[in-house]
C-alpha cells in the first residue's frame, strides 16, 4: 500500500524527529480531521508499505534519518517555487533548497523525484517574464535530477481568500502563454511539465496532463507493478493516486500566503504546542473517547516480472 505525509502538511520540515520515531516503533495513528475521535492506526512496516510518498519544502531535516527509509520504496516531491518572504515567510532560501533537491535526487534516483514549481500567481512583481525566468533557472539547476517538473495555478479557496485577500485566479490566456514557455524550458532540461488539476489545455504543446501522482510514477519508482485497489479522486479535476495521508491540517509552519491547508497562524502555533515527538499522533496523544481502527494494510506489489513500458521495445 502506499503511504502519503505531504497533502496536510510539511512532515519532512517540521516533523522529521517524530516521523523517524514512528518508523522505529512501526505504526502512527491519525486522527479523522472530518471526526476526530475516528483514530485510524496504521503499520509502518516494508512488507506492507510499498511506497511512502513526501511532499515538502525542506527535506533537509530528514536527512539524519534517511537509513530508516532505505527499505521502503519512496517518492519526493520537493517544492522550489521564485517566492520570497512576501509570499513564503518561513521557507528556506531557495539556492540551499536546490543542494536539498540534487542530494535527495542522489539518495533515491531521478525516478523518485520530482520538483514542484506550484502555485503560480501573478502580481506586480511576479511577472509572466519573472516566473519564465525563475523557472528557467531553477529547471538548470535540476537538469539531470528529476524528470519530472510538476505546475499549477492559485486556486481560491475559502481559506486563501481570508488568508490572501489579495491574490487574483491567473486568465486563462496568461496561463496558456506561460505554460507553452515553461513546458518548452523543461523539455530543454530533460523534464515533462505535469499540471496539477488544470485539465487538458496544455497537452497540445507537450504537457502530460494524465496526473501528476500516478500509479504508474509509483511503479517506475521502486521498480514493480502495484495492483492497487480502485480509489475515488478527492477533486473531480484530479486523477492522481492519493492514498493514506498521515498528517494533519494546521500544522505547517511555513505560513504560506497561499496555502490551503493552514486556517491560521494562532491555531498552527497552539497544535505545534501539543505537538510531542514520542507520541504516535501527530499533534496530540490518546483520547479517553478515541474509537482505533487497525487499517487492514497488505502490500500491492506484483511479484511477477515487471518490465516499465518504455524499456519494452
Amino acid at each position: 500500500m502506499i503511504i502519503n505525509t505531504g497533502q496536510r502538511t510539511d512532515i519532512p520540515g517540521f516533523y522529521a524527529e517524530w516521523f523517524a520515531n514512528r518508523l522505529k516503533e512501526g505504526f502512527v495513528c491519525v486522527r479523522n480531521p472530518y471526526n476526530e475521535q475516528q483514530v485510524s492506526r496504521y503499520r509502518l512496516d516494508p512488507s506492507v508499505v510499498d511506497v511512502i510518498g513526501f511532499c515538502t519544502k525542506n527535506p533537509a531535516p530528514m536527512f539524519p534519518y534517511m537509513d530508516l527509509l532505505k527499505d521502503y520504496g519512496q517518492y519526493w516531491f520537493v517544492s522550489i517555487t521564485p517566492y520570497g518572504r512576501d509570499f513564503e515567510p518561513n521557507v528556506k532560501d531557495k539556492h540551499q533548497l536546490i543542494r536539498d533537491f540534487q542530494h535527495v535526487s542522489g539518495l533515491v534516483g531521478v525516478d523518485s523525484i520530482g520538483w514542484r514549481y506550484d502555485p503560480i500567481l501573478l502580481s506586480e512583481k511576479y511577472t509572466i517574464d519573472y516566473h519564465i525566468n525563475a523557472f528557467a533557472q531553477i529547471a538548470e539547476a535540476l537538469d539531470g535530477y528529476t524528470k519530472t517538473a510538476v505546475i499549477s495555478f492559485i486556486d481560491l479557496y475559502p481559506k486563501v481568500r481570508r488568508n490572501f485577500p489579495e491574490a487574483r485566479e491567473v486568465p486563462p490566456v496568461d496561463r496558456i502563454t506561460l505554460g507553452k514557455e515553461l513546458i518548452a524550458i523543461a523539455k530543454k532540461h530533460h523534464m515533462v511539465v505535469k499540471p496539477c488539476a488544470e485539465g487538458e489545455d496544455m497537452a497540445p504543446f507537450g504537457a502530460d496532463c494524465s496526473g501528476c501522482m500516478k500509479l504508474s510514477d509509483y511503479e517506475k519508482a521502486i521498480g514493480a507493478r502495484l495492483i492497487a485497489p480502485k480509489k475515488k479522486s478527492a477533486r473531480a479535476e484530479c486523477a492522481c493516486y492519493l492514498s493514506c495521508d498521515i498528517g494533519a491540517y494546521n500544522t505547517c509552519k511555513h505560513f504560506c500566503r497561499y496555502c490551503y491547508a493552514n486556517a491560521e497562524q494562532t491555531l498552527v502555533m497552539e497544535h505545534s504546542k501539543q505537538h510531542d515527538p514520542t507520541s504516535p499522533f501527530l499533534i496530540g496523544n490518546y483520547r479517553p473517547d478515541d474509537q482505533i481502527h487497525d487499517v487492514p494494510q497488505k502490500s500491492w506489489i506484483d511479484r511477477q516480472l515487471y518490465l516499465p513500458l518504455d524499456l519494452i521495445k
